[in-house]
């Protein structure tokens, strides 16, 4: 029998199917551009992918957003009534740091911040000359290298370290401030320091879409699958290719050529004139039969950090009173774990009424082994760190889940210029290929929006 065929004719193929796909093809359809998607998993979304169990609703992937730019916030403006945005519990603005095996709320305020244990005397007089300090003029400088010289050590200690921990699962050390947090460095290099920065920053003229930055701590109503649904709602399922296999991407004088199989064994060939990848770098080997694997090879070996994602639900919760965002951990602490997130405080209707709901993440750069535990030897040490420090066997438990991510987050480390650089020579080589996703341009929710926004802006 002969095997089937498909040929197509569009103006843009996208492969991935993540959140930063989706936003893009939401964004070309609305403009009436023609385009086709391939993704190579059967269900749209990525990791992000929101489970129910027993009357418990939690996340897979990212657990939570930062209205960090206004792009996102139209996002959901657009996929309303199906999808809302559902904005942080005011009760959760807490953040815990472990200090001596104890849980101290990051200060909020002035006289929070002189009162607080995280900082050393000297440290926090030193704050004082933050805005007259000279700025750096290393633009490869670690953030620990510059949070040390302009902020000092127990703010990177206790502060810092395990900010990086929680965003990045990195270490401070290796991630180069311009990449990893660009708005931070921008301050300096803007406007000579943080705090004078931020104040000046605030001052400054706002369009409607800056308005909607308001660095609130969000999630979708219901779940990010309930964002991921929307989109994908609005999307001809015709051009949604799931379950794409044997994906290979070729390209002819100014025309790319995608072929795949999709989940009917259907070969599918589309003729594109632009190309637009939103996966990780390590999935980019073997895609191009017209690009050199050394040409690649920046982006293709950039490093990611593996985390290990345990979820704890209970019916009952007898511990302390989780009244925070969650409880992030110093490395200098010692522990295996880098930070735990209390989603039945940051959201309603999480957990069953009385219940409670923990996202504890371990492993990462610093300690990427713990990936390769057994499920028994993961559990027992999970629940050992959880019970010293929120006392988790008083508690009714009602089931515990575990998630590993292989490829969990980029880190923009000292590799960073030269994957820039080789994403801008194969761009500038192949006029129409762009090579997006989370590879740059930001890891968060919001920076994965933006982009897409912005290379929808391109047509």
């Amino acid at each position: 029998m002969e095997s089937l065929e498909k040929q197509l004719k569009k103006e843009v193929v996208i492969i991935g199917g993540g959140l930063t796909g989706l936003t893009l093809a939401f964004m070309l359809e609305r403009k009436g551009i023609d385009w086709i998607l391939f993704e190579r998993s059967t269900i749209p979304g990525g990791v992000m992918q929101t489970h129910k169990r027993d009357g418990f609703i939690y996340e897979t992937g990212p657990n939570t957003g930062i209205t960090g730019n206004g792009e996102v916030v139209e996002l959901f403006e657009m996929l309303a009534p199906d999808c809302t945005i559902d904005i942080a519990n005011p009760a959760s603005a807490n953040r815990w740091i472990l200090r001596n095996g104890k849980w101290v709320a990051l200060p909020s305020g002035l006289i929070s911040g002189i009162k607080t244990p995280l900082f050393s005397f000297y440290d926090k007089f030193r704050i004082l000359g933050e805005p007259f300090r000279k700025k750096g003029s290393n633009p490869m400088e670690t953030v620990s290298g510059m949070v040390r010289r302009r902020m000092g050590k127990s703010f990177l200690d206790n502060a810092v370290d395990p900010f990086i921990s929680g965003i990045y699962a990195g270490d401070p050390d290796q991630l180069v401030t311009k990449y990893a947090l660009p708005k931070l460095y921008n301050l300096e290099q803007n406007y000579g320091s943080f705090i004078g920065g931020s104040i000046k920053k605030s001052k400054e003229p706002k369009s409607e879409r800056d308005k909607k930055a308001t660095r609130e701590v969000f999630a979708a109503k219901g779940g990010f699958s309930n964002l991921i649904n929307a989109l994908v709602s609005r999307l001809p399922k015709e051009r949604l290719v799931l379950g794409a296999d044997d994906l290979i991407i070729s390209k002819s004088d100014a025309i790319f050529t995608v072929t795949a199989k999709n989940l009917s064994g259907e070969k599918i060939t589309v003729n594109a004139d632009k190309c637009i990848t939103t996966i990780g770098g390590y999935a980019l080997k073997g895609l191009f039969d017209f690009i050199p694997d050394e040409a690649l090879n920046p982006i293709m070996t950039m490093k990611y950090a593996k985390v290990v994602q345990v979820i704890m639900a209970f019916k009952k919760w007898n511990g302390p009173k989780l009244n925070a965002f969650g409880g992030l951990i110093p490395s200098k602490e010692g522990r295996n774990i880098l930070g735990v997130l209390f989603p039945s405080s940051i959201f309603t209707d999480r957990t069953p009424e009385g219940g409670a709901l923990l996202s504890i993440f371990t492993g990462g750069i610093k300690k990427p082994e713990i990936i390769g535990m057994s499920d028994e030897a993961l559990l027992q040490m999970v629940h050992k760190e959880l019970d010293e420090l929120l006392s988790v066997s008083s508690s009714e438990e009602a089931f515990t889940e575990i998630y590993r991510y292989h490829h969990a987050i980029p880190q923009y480390d000292a590799g960073s210029p030269a994957k820039l650089e080789a994403i801008a020579a194969i761009e500038s080589k192949h006029p129409g290929l762009m090579l997006a996703g989370n590879i740059r341009g930001g890891i968060g929710i919001a920076d994965r929006v933006k982009q897409a926004f912005d290379l929808a802006d391109t047509f």
